[in-house]
């Protein structure tokens, strides 16, 4: 049996489970990401086994210029989720900081670093992309 993490909102309205993680997560540095979690960076992560157990009607969802999905509780605002243009449900990412216990995630790179904030410093033990991982060859020399 695999075991169940469990994360909510602010207010508690919204609740939810997964039962597993990405082996991938990134610290993302995009403008977007930077005013939907009102924080530096966003820290998602793709999940296995979503369920929504309270509140999903309190779930909205905002879609960016760019396609993207980014989800979140009517009642506190709390920024809950993201998915790309055209993924499904399935594909869903979490915000880690939403889990109300010790995930067993490590974040392995810097994404989208080009539009980090000037008063930001990157980590130099991570690897740093100034687009998204795919898209671009990771940053050399010392993070900034």
């Amino acid at each position: 049996m695999s075991k169940t993490y469990k994360g909510a909102c602010l207010c508690g309205g919204v609740r939810f489970s997964v039962n597993g993680f990405s082996e991938r997560a990134a610290n993302c540095y995009c403008s977007m990401c930077r005013k939907f979690h009102g924080a530096a960076f966003g820290t998602l992560v793709g999940v296995q086994g979503l369920r929504w157990y309270s509140g999903e009607q309190l779930l909205k969802e905002f879609v960016a210029p760019n396609g993207t999905i980014r989800t979140f509780c009517s009642n506190c605002g709390s920024s809950l989720a993201f998915r790309v243009k055209g993924s499904t449900d399935d594909n869903i990412e979490l915000a880690i900081a939403t889990f109300d216990e010790d995930i067993p995630v490590k974040i392995d790179a810097q994404i989208y670093t080009a539009y980090k904030a000037n008063w930001c410093h990157l980590d130099s033990t991570l690897p740093a992309f100034t687009e998204g991982r795919e898209e671009s060859l990771p940053v050399t020399g010392p993070a900034v």
